[in-house]
């Protein structure tokens, strides 16, 4: 059986579980290596907690100096036209920075437990599903 709990959210290859099939959030990732990249963009995607569908997408996105103000909803219609409408993260966080390790990778559970905060999701992220 594979974890996909936040013990494993910090792993490439680890799918998300968003009451879909499993999405890969390297495959997602807004300047991502696979499937899309937007020029004006780093990012990272994670899986948050979610009541329905148990988790769903969340992009954090860091907009590359000198470029010109995105909104999330652009950032969701560019992904709009680039993949399944199940591989678009439902929310888009658009921050300055990362939070990183000493050796510069992001730190993923770090992003979801913010993420849980910022999104108003702790009620979400208390069931347990099975």
């Amino acid at each position: 059986m594979m974890r996909c709990g936040p013990r494993a959210a910090g792993r490439l290859g680890i799918p998300v579980q968003a009451g879909t099939p499993a999405v890969e959030a390297g495959l997602v990732e807004f300047g991502g290596r696979v499937r899309f990249r937007h020029p004006l963009t780093r990012s990272a995607v994670i899986g948050v907690p979610d009541v329905k569908y148990g988790e769903e997408l969340c992009a954090w996105v860091k907009i590359r100096a000198g470029a010109e103000p995105l909104t999330a909803e652009k950032l969701r219609e560019f992904a709009a036209g680039r993949l399944a409408r199940y591989k678009v993260p439902r929310y888009v966080i658009v921050v300055d920075e990362f939070p990183l390790t000493v050796t510069g990778k992001v730190r993923k559970l770090e992003m979801r437990e913010k993420s849980v905060g910022l999104l108003a999701l702790e009620d979400a992220a208390a069931i347990r599903h099975a």
